[in-house]
């Protein structure tokens, strides 16, 4: 006689514990948090750009603009001593607000400029000074190893950017200027204004021709 096979239990199926179940909600808990921590990192650091008026030609216009008295200021040259905006009373001044150090394409910039003195001339343009953010003494170097002549102006501490609002049309925040132009007439006034390097192009280069085709067509001695 043949011995009877042992009945076989059905094998219970484990069920998660509790500790397992608190162990994935925490890990999908930490998940949802690293997550939300990357998109506040990423809004917070996102280049921040003043609403300004856009123009037919493609710029947007910032504060102050035309019509307004340029605010006065006064600022270390990088040949020595100081810069005044009152030293061109009566004059028509071109300032020009740049990103600076690490910035080639805004020293080419310069270089163009320096090259068309006489299409400024030509232009209306008495004087260009030129601006940015950064110790006074890497400017210089800057300067001459690119072998620049225009007048270079150190906004060290950005306070100047920040009173023609010429921080807020860049790639780096608030923390550098963009790529503004600011035309400055006789009687103290703004005559012109075009901030290029404001989202979405970011622009840090605008050639000779059509800077000047744009300071004519938006100028307004008014």
């Amino acid at each position: 006689m043949m011995a009877s096979s042992p009945t076989r239990r059905p094998t219970k199926r484990s069920r998660p514990t509790k500790r397992s179940a608190l162990l994935r909600w925490a890990i999908v808990a930490g998940v949802v948090a690293v997550l939300a921590a990357i998109f506040i990192v990423i809004i917070a650091f996102q280049p921040t750009t003043t609403t300004g008026k856009m123009s037919s030609a493609g710029y947007a216009v910032g504060s102050p603009g035309v019509g307004a008295q340029a605010p006065a200021f006064s600022l270390p040259a990088t040949t020595g001593g100081t810069v005044t905006l009152s030293d061109y009373r009566g004059k028509t001044v071109l300032l020009y607000f740049h990103e600076g150090l690490g910035c080639q394409p805004c020293w080419d910039q310069i270089r163009d400029l320096d090259v068309a003195g006489a299409q400024l001339k030509a232009a209306g343009v008495d004087q260009l000074l030129t601006i940015t953010s950064g110790p006074v003494n890497l400017i210089a170097q800057k300067m001459a190893d690119d072998n620049l002549t225009a007048i270079a102006l150190a906004d060290t501490n950005l306070k100047v950017s920040t009173t023609y609002n010429a921080n807020q049309y860049g790639m780096m925040g608030d923390s550098r200027d963009g790529h503004t132009f600011i035309l400055v007439g006789p009687d103290g006034r703004i005559q012109w204004r075009a901030d290029y390097g404001g989202s979405p192009n970011y622009t840090m280069y605008v050639p000779v021709n059509k800077l000047l085709a744009d300071l004519q067509a938006g100028r307004t001695t008014k």
